[in-house]
């Protein structure tokens, strides 16, 4: 599947994203508007039970005490509606993060499988071009084998066309140095957004990784390929920021 593919499906999936948050915290707020009203009427039925506890009756204070439960009770109610909100509205987004990591996954998995096809391709129409040049290389023997053994008869023609078979250089078979292709694995990508991020890249632990020497380095650990590494250097290593650091001082 082509990128554009991938992007338009998810901007698809994500179109009605932004009114089903705005929807979700606009109930957060007005579940936070009524909690406000209802500490408010608390606080004037606190202030009539203390200025007023020696005149009230029992029958009056009983009633005070019971507003103040059943307010409290609903901030409670309240409360536990918005927590179920934060979770509905946290979970709609991680819902969409997981969905942009797996379309992720699947492009370097279709960019890996095109670069394979494109090595494979390559290594073809030079192993062809390799069987055309030892060909040549053979017909180029054989004509020497047989110039060899005119000039051996003495033939003056045969001499004649002996140097001239000579003279313009012999075929050279073309050097090809093919190094092995070795395409990035496709990332894992995390399932839970709380898992903790690393390097210059904000990605999850994954391949070979190497820390800063540096103890104070707020980063610590880094990818071999965003660090420019392909092995383990000797000695003490400090990344790129660290490094920056330690030659201002």
């Amino acid at each position: 599947m082509a990128a554009g593919m991938y992007l338009e499906h998810y901007l698809d999936s994500i179109e009605n994203l932004p009114f089903e948050l705005q929807r979700n915290f606009n109930l957060m707020r007005d579940l936070d508007q009524r909690t406000e009203d209802l500490k408010g009427q608390i606080d004037s039925l606190a202030k009539e039970y203390t200025a007023n506890a020696r005149t009230l009756s029992s029958e009056q204070k009983l009633s005070i005490l019971r507003q103040i439960q059943q307010s409290y009770s609903k901030c409670k109610e309240f409360g536990d509606d918005k927590v179920q909100l934060a979770m509905q509205t946290y979970e709609m987004v991680d819902k969409h993060i997981r969905r942009l990591d797996t379309d992720l996954a699947r492009f370097e998995a279709d960019l890996k499988e095109k670069q394979i096809e494109s090595t494979d391709y390559d290594s073809t129409s030079s192993k062809g071009k390799k069987g055309d040049s030892r060909q040549k290389e053979k017909k180029t023997a054989k004509t020497r084998s047989k110039v060899k053994s005119s000039d051996e008869d003495g033939s003056p023609k045969t001499a004649q066309k002996k140097v001239k078979l000579l003279q313009p250089g012999e075929f050279n078979s073309p050097s090809s140095n093919f190094g092995n292709v070795h395409p990035s694995d496709v990332l894992d990508m995390p399932v839970d957004p709380n898992e903790p991020t690393y390097c210059l890249c904000h990605q999850v632990s994954y391949g070979e990784m190497i820390g800063c020497d540096n103890t104070d380095c707020s980063i610590e650990w880094f990818h071999f390929a965003c660090v420019g590494l392909t092995t383990k250097p000797r000695g003490k290593w400090y990344c790129p920021r660290c490094s920056q650091d330690r030659k201002r001082k």
